[in-house]
This record gives C-alpha cells, structure tokens and sequence, in this order.
C-alpha cells in the first residue's frame, strides 16, 4: 500500500468519514458520482467500482457498457459543506475498462494523453483560469429571464451584497479543499462574479475547475441563491467567460520567457501562440461548446470574435499579458475564447496540443492587432490578413469535422460524440421560435 492510499483510509478513521464520493465527468462535462460506505473504499482503490458506461452521456454503445471507475487517492478532499455527524469525503476517478485498459471516453484520460505527449517533448503544462458566473435570486423559474442579486459593476466595492458574502464563503470552502484562490470581485454584469485560481497543473486545475463549479452552486444554495456558468443568461449584459493564463515549463524553465525577445516572448511562446491562431476555429466546438456559447462571443465587450493576438489588447484572442520584471516565471498567454461551462478536461487537451503543433511545424507567428478590432471595418481586418471566429455552434462543428489535431486529441470515440451532439444541439436550436421572432415577426406578417 503506498503513503497516499495509506493516508486516504487512516483519514476516513480519524475523521469519521461516513461516504466517499467518486466522482467523473461526462464528455459534455457535466460531474457524475457515487457514494460508497468507506468500508468499500479498500477494495475500490485496488479493483476500481463497476458501473454502466452505457448510462453516461457519450461513454459506451449498449454493448459495450461495462466500464470501472479507479479512485485516484493524490485527489482525496473533505467536502467542507458536509460536516459533522459523521463527514463526507470526494475523490477523482480515472475511467477503465474491464480489461485494465484506459476508457477511450474518459475526458481526463484525453488530457492525461495530450500532456503525456507534452512531457515527451520536454514540457510541464500550467494553466490558471479566471472564472466567470452570475449570481441570481431564486426562484429561477425556467424560461424567464432571471434577477440577479445585485445592480453591481466591474470591481465594485460593496460592504454588505450578497455578491460579496457569498464570494467570501466560496472562497474559504475553496481554500478548505486546497483549492488557492488568487483573487476575486464584482464582474461588469449586474450579480456578476468572477473568482481566479492560483496556476497548477492542467489535469489539476480541470479537477480543481470542477470543484470549483460544485463548491459555487453549493454556497449559492445555501444563502437561497442561484449560481450560472452559462455562457450569455442577459441578453443585454456580459457574457461568462473562462480566460485561461497557459504557460509552458522545461524543468523549472519557463518555456515562454527570453529576456531578448520582443514582449519577452520567447521562439516557442511564439510558435505556441501562432499553432492556437492556426487552429482556432478547429477547436472552437469544445473552447465555445454550447449554441449559447456563440452569443457571448457576438456580443462585444472582453468576448473576442476574431483570431488574433496582441498585448495590451482586450479585443484579440490571445493575449500576451506584461510579465513582471525580472520575474520570468510570470510569463504566460493568455487565451480569451474559452467558456466557464466548457468541459474543462477537453478544453486544455486541445489548447495544448494547438499549441504543441505550433512548436512542431515552426508556425510563423503573424503581427499583433494592437488596435480595438471590433472597431475595425471587414475591409481592414482582411488587409491585416485577421479572420473571424465561428460565429455560430453550427460553423464550429463544421470547422471541427475536418480537423485531424482535434480527432487526433480526443480519439475517435470522443471525437465522434462530440459531433453527433453539437449537430443535434444546433438542430433542435434551430427548430424553435424565439420571443424576438414573435415579437418582430407575428404582428407584421
């Protein structure tokens, strides 16, 4: 038995821990679990739990449905909110096959995968995510437009909201899982929030992101609010967004720092950035994965639609942010496409590997947009040779079909998942009659 394991059930014992929570995702994204007795977390550790991959969205056809689910004991944590009598505890599982084999469905593996495929070039994936929501009163009644619990702006200082009781709560259940937390404040929206997380590892951080979304919806609960990682919920008002700071290391190394170079970006930060601009719309169906996703990137504001890149520059894709002197291991991109309800696992697997082709195919990085590019005409946009996002879930999926990198990352069985469920998402989309049709259309025609 090694120290972890060894740690994991003398901790059980000592805190009087009465169910385990195994936890997964689903290729949507969406957190599965089962609790078992902690009697059983023994076996489970050595032999891993049977259920029906079949159930799962996206994991198994009917006949092939037996999967095992492995409890990776290095992510053990105490549920904060589930306390005494007798406490409640989580744990990440790797998905399997009867077999011993890795499940070509499970979205941690396809990370696993992609940074096993960095690590054999020599480097250590980081990522540090800023995470967008909106906060809304209850009741949500589905199909109306929901209140949010404040009239609050962008990093408004407020002694007594909701916004701010609850991020204080979010937090220190945050810190109490050894999730860190870098900073936190009022977005631009009315009820608007966003929380950063300190920089880890990319399979780390997916798992911390989808703590994260549990530990938000659970406070909100608890002080008879509504939390919402969906991409646009207000029409009129900001969009959710999940910039994500990436940064590569050799050893302790940052990959994306020189000194000499121009923004302090180095020859494979730069090829880096231009393998993201070269597959951006490839990767747009996972990095933008709902049909609401797309309305968030059409509205404006810190949302980008076009592929570019540039420093000072809200208005491009990726962004180089100023390093702090003398401080190379700061130097990072910064990529503002990616949604708060992606699934996070699918997400840095393909950023990572855009960015690794960039590396691999010595990708020339093309001149930085430094101007607002919203306020550019198509014309000047063309002369600068800078194309536009997908603007629908319809031209992402259409841009993802071709894509070798894309079916290469996720594997053929995720790959073709993904596919079927966006073209059904978009089909339904586009079978009903929205309130602004009725409203235009119907008293006219």
């Amino acid at each position: 038995m090694d120290k972890q394991t060894d740690f994991v059930l003398r901790t059980l014992e000592e805190r009087d821990v009465r169910f385990v929570r195994l936890w997964f995702t689903d290729v949507l994204g969406f957190l599965k679990s089962v609790a078992i007795a902690p009697a059983e977390l023994e076996g489970a550790l050595s032999e891993g739990i049977g259920f029906d991959g079949s159930a799962i969205q996206g994991f198994a056809r009917v006949y092939e449905s037996d999967m095992v689910a492995h409890p990776d004991p290095s992510t053990f944590q105490l549920l904060p909110w589930r306390g005494n009598p007798g406490g409640t505890a989580r744990m990440f599982c790797d998905i399997g096959l009867p077999d011993g084999s890795p499940s070509f469905a499970d979205p941690r593996h396809v990370l696993k995968r992609a940074m096993r495929k960095a690590a054999d070039m020599g480097f250590t994936y980081y990522v540090h995510p800023e995470i967008e929501f909106y906060l809304f009163k209850q009741p949500i009644i589905p199909g109306e437009v929901p209140t949010p619990v404040d009239r609050s702006g962008y990093f408004d200082h407020t002694t007594a909201t909701a916004g701010t009781d609850f991020r204080r709560s979010a937090i220190s259940m945050l810190e109490q899982m050894g999730i860190s937390v870098e900073f936190s404040h009022h977005e631009g929206g009315p009820g608007q929030q966003e929380i950063d997380l300190r920089y880890a590892d990319a399979l780390s951080m997916a798992d911390n992101i989808m703590t994260f979304r549990v530990v938000v919806k659970e406070v909100a609960v608890m002080q008879n609010l509504f939390a919402s990682f969906m991409p646009k919920p207000l029409a009129d008002q900001p969009g959710s967004g999940m910039h994500s700071h990436v940064s590569l290391f050799e050893g302790d190394t940052n990959a994306f720092y020189d000194a000499s170079g121009e923004y302090n970006l180095s020859t494979i930060g730069r090829q880096f950035v231009a393998g993201l601009l070269h597959h951006a719309s490839e990767i747009s169906a996972v990095l933008n994965p709902w049909v609401n996703s797309y309305k968030r990137l059409a509205g404006g504001g810190e949302a980008p639609n076009y592929i570019c890149w540039g420093q000072n520059n809200r208005s491009a894709m990726v962004r180089v942010p100023m390093f702090k002197p003398n401080k190379s291991s700061s130097a990072r991109i910064e990529l503002r496409t990616v949604d708060s309800a992606v699934n996070p696992y699918l997400a840095y697997a393909l950023i990572l590997t855009a960015g690794l082709s960039g590396i691999e195919n010595e990708m020339v990085l093309p001149d930085p947009a430094e101007d607002d590019v919203w306020s550019l005409t198509d014309r000047q946009r063309e002369a600068l040779g800078i194309k536009p996002l997908p603007n629908s879930l319809d031209a992402a999926v259409r841009a993802m079909e071709t894509s070798q990198l894309v079916a290469d990352t996720l594997g053929e069985h995720v790959f073709d998942f993904v596919l079927r469920n966006k073209r059904a998402e978009y089909a339904e989309y586009m079978r009903q009659v929205t309130p602004l049709e009725l409203g235009k259309l119907l008293p006219s025609l």
